[in-house]
């Protein structure tokens, strides 16, 4: 897994771009001034860099070497600093009590991994700590417009109500919106958007 992600960031071209997705772009301002976040499946940087510019203490977890290579390129040119991890999610552990946001910006991984890391959020996050995602829905397959090419790989608004246990849901919803993220996540999309909270006593 982590060869085919190296191979795709082997460019010097921003394959998803280098701004942030709108979700996240859109959401950051609810998130608490000089947050600590963790930014799962975070590439070349473009949503870790963008929370570092807004003031937020990030660490973005990654399995390509390359990828986060380009996050600390990306971080270096936008005059912020960014904590890069180099892990394969299946060994990563988001600990307890340690984030007060968690980011997941199209991270598409096998369905067992998926219910593992969603397992873990609500314990990953301090009190009061939320959690950011946007991912394709199995609709997106129709269009080709970016995202994994098995449905299996991808979330619903009904998976996710289900895995993301002790989080209360501010939305979590479907919809088709426009996504020009360079070029590999270009044109009309299917996704699920999903911001919620940790439910404390």
């Amino acid at each position: 897994m982590k060869d085919q992600w190296n191979l795709r960031y082997s460019t010097s071209e921003y394959v998803y771009g280098t701004e942030p997705n709108d979700v996240l772009r859109e959401q950051e301002p609810q998130l608490l001034r000089g947050s600590k976040i963790l930014c799962l499946a975070d590439g070349e940087g473009r949503n870790g860099v963008f929370l570092a510019e807004r003031g937020h203490s990030v660490t973005s977890v990654d399995a390509s070497v390359i990828g986060l290579e380009k996050a600390q390129q990306l971080a270096l040119e936008r005059g912020v600093e960014i904590k890069t991890v180099v892990a394969d999610l299946a060994e990563f552990d988001l600990g307890t009590g340690q984030w007060d946001a968690i980011v997941s910006i199209f991270c598409h991984v096998p369905p067992p991994l998926r219910v593992k890391i969603h397992s873990q959020v609500s314990r990953a996050l301090r009190k009061g700590g939320v959690f950011l995602l946007e991912a394709y829905t199995p609709d997106q397959l129709q269009h080709h417009t970016g995202g994994p090419p098995f449905a299996e790989l991808m979330m619903s608004e009904t998976l996710l109500r289900s895995e993301l246990t002790g989080m209360e849901f501010e939305f979590c919803h479907e919809r088709e919106r426009e996504i020009h993220e360079g070029a590999l996540h270009n044109g009309i999309s299917s996704v699920v958007q999903c911001f919620a909270r940790r439910i404390d006593p």
